[in-house]
C-alpha cells in the first residue's frame, strides 16, 4: 500500500512527502487526505485521474510518513502547507483541491486564505458541517498503552484488533480494509509525530464530548460563500464517521454546488466507489477549466 514512486518538497524546513502524476502542462489537481491518514488513500483516485490531470498527492505533515511543522497543527497550519507543497513543486496555476474528511476543510480553507492558487473544490465527505464526528480515540488509546515497556504487550493485540476495525468502519464494504491497507495504516500511526498530531487538530476542531465546535464551521462556511468558488460535494449514504446528514447540511450551506450521493458506500468514495467517483471529479474539473479559460 506504501507508494513508492513519492518524492518530497521543502516546506518550512520540513520534508513533505508528495506523489506527482499526468502530464506536467495538465490542469493541476491537488488531492487531500482526512485526519491521521496519507496520501496513500487517493492512490487509485489519482492514477486515473491523471490521464487528464497533473495530479498531486501529499500527506498533511504530521500525518503520513511526513513530520510535524513547528506550527501548532490545525486547519491553518495544514493550508498553508498545501499552498507550500504548490510552491515547491513550482505550480503557480489555480489549482483544483479534492479534499477527503478533514482534508475537505483544510482545502476550503486554502480556498478563502489563498484564494488566487485555488480553482474549485471538491468536498468528499467532508469535515465542516456538522458536530459529530467519530473519531478513532479507542485504537489510539490502545496505541499509547502497547508503547509501555513492561505492560505494553498485553495490549498489543487489542490495538491489532481495534485497528482493523477502525479500518473496516470506514467502509460498507469491510473487504476494503485489505491486510496491505490495514498494514500502512498502522505504519502511519506508528510515525514519531503522529499521536501529537492527532489530538493537537482535534483539539483545534473540537471536544470529545461537545463534538466539533459550530464557531470555525460557521465561519469556514461563511468565507467559502464569499469566495465563490465552483464546489461539488460527494458522500457516502453509509459513512459511520461524519454522518449522511452532514451531506444534506452541506448541500443546504452550499447551494450552488454540485452534489452527489453514493449508495452503498461509507468515508472514502475514492476508494471505495473509484470509477463513478473519478468520472464525475473529471467532469467537474473539466467544465471548471472550460468556463475559466
Amino acid at each position: 500500500m506504501t507508494a513508492t514512486d513519492t518524492t518530497t518538497v521543502p516546506v518550512d524546513g520540513v520534508a513533505v512527502r508528495v506523489r506527482v502524476r499526468g502530464p506536467q502542462d495538465g490542469t493541476p489537481v491537488l488531492l487531500v487526505h482526512g485526519i491521521g491518514r496519507s496520501l496513500e488513500d487517493w492512490r487509485d483516485a489519482q492514477d486515473r485521474l491523471a490521464a487528464d490531470f497533473r495530479v498531486i498527492s501529499m500527506d498533511l505533515p504530521g500525518f503520513g510518513l511526513t513530520p510535524k511543522l513547528r506550527a501548532k497543527p490545525g486547519l491553518p497550519t495544514f493550508a498553508r502547507a498545501v499552498i507550500g507543497v504548490l510552491d515547491g513543486l513550482g505550480e503557480r496555476r489555480p489549482v483544483h483541491l479534492m479534499g477527503n474528511s478533514l482534508g475537505g476543510a483544510v482545502s476550503m480553507t486554502a480556498a478563502t486564505t489563498h484564494p488566487d492558487r485555488v480553482a474549485s473544490l471538491v468536498l468528499v465527505n467532508s469535515a465542516g458541517f456538522g458536530r459529530e464526528a467519530n473519531l478513532p480515540l479507542l485504537p489510539m488509546l490502545y496505541g499509547v498503552l502497547s508503547a509501555l515497556p513492561v505492560l505494553g504487550a498485553r495490549f498489543r493485540p487489542l490495538a491489532r484488533d481495534a485497528g482493523l476495525a477502525l479500518n473496516q468502519a470506514l467502509f460498507a464494504d469491510p473487504a476494503f480494509a485489505t491486510a496491505e491497507l490495514v498494514r500502512h495504516a498502522a505504519k502511519v500511526g506508528r510515525q514519531p509525530d503522529f499521536r501529537a498530531t492527532f489530538v493537537g487538530t482535534l483539539l483545534t476542531l473540537g471536544a470529545p464530548v461537545a463534538g466539533s465546535f459550530p464557531g470555525w464551521r460557521r465561519a469556514l462556511l461563511a468565507a467559502v460563500g464569499k469566495a465563490g468558488k465552483p464546489v461539488m460535494v460527494v458522500w457516502g449514504d453509509r459513512d459511520t464517521v461524519l454522518p449522511v446528514r452532514h451531506y444534506h447540511a452541506a448541500v443546504a450551506a452550499l447551494p450552488h454546488a454540485r452534489s452527489h450521493l453514493f449508495p452503498n458506500t461509507g468515508h472514502m468514495p475514492q476508494i471505495e466507489r473509484v470509477e463513478e467517483f473519478t468520472a464525475l471529479a473529471k467532469d467537474f474539473v473539466t467544465t471548471c477549466a472550460m468556463i475559466e479559460s
